[in-house]
């Protein structure tokens, strides 16, 4: 029997405002994926500084921050075996320009920073990013 892998996800507050949390939420939850823990919180410019700091030496940043903190999010932690590829690629490619066809940015994502969804990329940055948001979990 594979083991469970768990990842983080964020629903950004573009698709937030735009409506789009319960359907993107039913998509996940078809795709096997199972919500282990979920809230709605709007961050604090420390709190985006904080998650962001990865990105702080590039030019996006305040961006990022900015639009981080513009409106509401919905951090979750979802499980499934092969979580953080199987999440990755279910919500498509950063740019939704360059998104798969049925995938999450592809259906709900405006542009490369608008879009729509974080997702881990590493067990490691899985591990961190849950630890941020939901302690320990």
């Amino acid at each position: 029997m594979a083991q469970l892998e768990r990842t983080l996800s964020i629903v950004k507050p573009d698709a937030v405002a735009a409506g789009a949390t319960g359907d993107i939420l039913s998509r996940f939850e078809k795709a096997g994926l199972t919500i282990i823990a979920l809230k709605k919180m709007r961050l604090t410019e420390a709190q985006a500084q904080g998650f962001y700091a990865v990105h702080k030496e590039r030019p996006f940043y305040g961006e990022l921050v900015e639009f981080m903190t513009s409106g509401p999010c919905i951090p979750m932690v979802l499980e499934r075996e092969n979580a953080i590829a199987a999440l990755r690629d279910f919500i498509g490619a950063t740019n939704p320009a360059q998104a798969a066809p049925g995938t999450v940015r592809k259906l709900y994502a405006t542009s490369i920073q608008n879009n729509a969804v974080h997702a881990s990329d590493s067990p490691e940055n899985a591990a961190n990013e849950i630890a941020f948001y939901f302690g320990d979990l």
